[in-house]
């Protein structure tokens, strides 16, 4: 009888031990988990959706930029930089799109991550863009759930909900067509 109590006493510890072990690992994960969801690590981004965080930022003509005064219209938000290749190429798009869909309801509106609105400004002229550019910095970055990569491109829709997001190069194609369902939503 005794040989048999004791294996079940050397068993039992060491299910003990096993217990303990991952009693620990649970503490930790439970203690990183809180960790992560008290401190800022990283900012989401702003869901397709959602209410479009409202905004005021001087233009780069000194006029007041106001994205709620948008409301009724499809706005397309564009956050991009001078020195992002394909926020460069997409442009004169934009600037079609402007011309095509403005009488339809759709307002273009831009917003520049760059440190400087003069480099802007000669980008503004060469590509003759035909819409409003406002400066934008780490703030409203912060508002749209950051900006870590250009491009990122918002669809806002009448009653400034965002109903679509586009980061990086995208097919334009894909972009139009979200653009014009939204338009024939009215």
């Amino acid at each position: 009888m005794r040989r048999g109590s004791n294996s079940i006493q050397v068993g039992a510890a060491s299910s003990l031990r096993r217990c303990n072990r991952w009693s620990q690992v649970g503490a930790i994960a439970s203690c990183l988990f809180a960790v992560l969801m008290t401190t800022q690590v990283w900012a989401a981004p702003v869901g397709v959706n959602q209410a479009a965080p409202d905004f005021v930022r001087v233009g780069l003509h000194k006029t007041q930029v106001h994205l709620g005064d948008y409301r009724g219209k499809i706005v397309l938000l564009d956050f991009w930089a001078t020195w992002c290749a394909p926020c460069l190429e997409e442009m004169p798009r934009f600037v079609e799109w402007q011309d095509r869909y403005g009488k339809q309801g759709f307002q273009m509106l831009g917003v520049s991550m760059d440190d400087e609105a003069s480099s802007v400004r000669v980008v503004e002229k060469r590509m003759h863009l035909n819409y409003p550019v406002v400066m934008g910095d780490e703030k409203l970055g912060e508002l749209y759930g950051g900006i870590l990569g250009l491009p990122v491109v918002y669809l806002i829709d009448r009653d400034g909900v965002i109903r679509a997001r586009f980061d990086g190069e995208v097919d334009p194609h894909l972009i139009e067509a979200e653009l014009n369902r939204l338009l024939a939503a009215r």
